[in-house]
């Protein structure tokens, strides 16, 4: 054998060794237990994320004697070995697919301890996804029935018009790029916003408080419109009289002229006190001189040529006003009392409206590899907050289903203004005004 073939044959045995040490060789996963109400669809193989990233994998699904089920997953490092507070979630990659689920872990603090191999993550550290099938388990049949006559209705009504529904489609990115832009419009000046919800709110508080004073101005026009109403024959008649009594002032007028020719001799007699009124007219002249355009107005304003453009058209169109208005102020005056009780209710929940506009303009306005922040799934709350009677520690206890529909039965919730987040320490909310029927002790579970 000579010294390069025993060259080639070492190095093609070290390669093997070093193949079969990676292959066979241990693994520097670690393996956690994950207890679930339900596998949520899960399979094997499928991933084990952290922030979207691939960090492991399921190795493998069993039920237990409680019927839940046991989850075995493979973490690696450097994502391993896990800490105390990690806590899991099923969580689905598009509603399009069946076996395309995946484990969601959100880690435990560093400085916390590190869990060991083996460790059991009970179902107070999990949650499982309600899945479509089951809410729609929740509804009547006559309800179910009722949604598929929508669906098949939509079928109907797109059919033979596909054409037009895509080009309709067309516009609806620009849609929404308007509404982005006009939500990031509202949101650019917070403070102006939040001043106009402010100062709204006082001017719908003000006229609240003058409610009464309102009603009855109101009641004292409907009073002072039925009164002229009442005399609508009269007031028809001299309304019909004044363009004729208009004209003929404008003829006497005209006529004027000769009268004051004959004033001549009035003149003349006045002549000797003329020096002394001389003065009085040099004060008068510049008033007069002013008066001109004003007096040229007025009379364009009484009469001009042309139709629906003088004082004179407007008297003759008052009794047609007249009888609209009359149902108008009556009508007006429920609409206001109606309205009296929507402005009170409403007004308890401008801070939580700001609220929404602030944040829902923030989550949805960004997006990562992922997509855009705000991501919507038909997902209610599977678990409770207790509190222990021996070591008074708070836990997550799962709910029945019947208790998971609950935030579905809005009329039996009715939630107080400043109940969508945890009430603060100084007991600011939920604020439960006076005529505002609430119920203060409907807020978020936790500490």
């Amino acid at each position: 054998m000579t010294a390069a073939r025993g060259l080639a044959i070492g190095a093609l045995v070290v390669a093997v060794v070093v193949v079969a040490v990676l292959l066979l060789g241990g693994s520097n996963a670690h393996e956690y237990t994950l207890k679930f109400q339900n596998a949520g669809q899960l399979v094997k193989d499928n991933d084990v994320q952290i922030g979207g990233r691939r960090i492991g994998r399921v190795a493998d699904i069993r039920l237990t004697d409680d019927n839940q089920a046991e989850v075995d997953i493979e973490v690696e490092e450097p994502y391993a070995p896990l800490h105390e507070g990690t806590t899991a979630i099923i969580r689905a990659t598009s509603l399009s697919g069946i076996a395309n689920r995946y484990i969601s872990l959100n880690p435990g603090p560093n400085d916390a301890d590190e869990l060991d191999d083996g460790t059991v993550l009970d179902a107070s550290k999990t949650t499982t996804p309600v899945d479509l099938d089951q809410l729609f388990n929740t509804l009547d049949p006559k309800t179910r029935k009722a949604l598929q006559d929508v669906i098949q209705g939509s079928a109907q009504q797109y059919a033979g018009k596909g054409e037009k529904a895509n080009e309709g489609i067309k516009y609806f990115n620009p849609a929404l790029s308007t509404t982005s832009r006009l939500v990031n419009e509202l949101i650019r000046d917070q403070q102006a916003f939040q001043d106009f919800i402010v100062y709204t709110a006082k001017t719908t508080t003000a006229l609240a408080a003058r409610r009464d004073d309102l009603s009855s101005l109101v009641s004292n026009a409907n009073t002072t419109t039925a009164a002229i109403a009442s005399e609508n024959a009269a007031l028809n008649e001299a309304l019909g009289r004044l363009p004729g009594s208009l004209r003929k002032a404008n003829t006497t007028f005209v006529n004027l002229r000769s009268t004051l020719d004959d004033l001549d001799k009035l003149v003349n007699a006045s002549k000797p006190v003329a020096p002394k009124l001389a003065p009085f007219f040099r004060e008068l002249r510049p008033l007069v001189r002013d008066a001109q355009p004003t007096l040229r107005d007025l009379r364009l304003l009484i009469q001009r040529p042309g139709t629906g453009n003088d004082l004179t058209d407007l008297l003759q169109k008052q009794p047609q006003l007249n009888k609209v208005a009359l149902p108008t102020f009556k009508n007006s005056i429920q609409a206001l009392r109606k309205g009296t009780p929507v402005v009170q209710f409403i007004r308890p929940y401008a801070p939580d409206l700001i609220g929404w506009f602030r944040d829902f303009g923030q989550s949805a306005s960004n997006y990562d590899a992922n997509g855009h922040f705000a991501r919507i799934a038909p997902i209610f709350n599977s678990f409770q907050v207790t509190s222990d009677p021996v070591t008074g520690s708070q836990v997550l206890e799962p709910l029945t289903p019947a208790q998971r529909v609950t935030g579905l039965q809005t009329n039996k919730i009715k939630r107080c203004p400043g109940s969508a987040i945890q009430p603060a320490p100084d007991k600011s909310n939920p604020y439960r005004p006076d005529n505002l029927d609430c119920d203060p002790s409907v807020v978020l579970p936790g500490p």
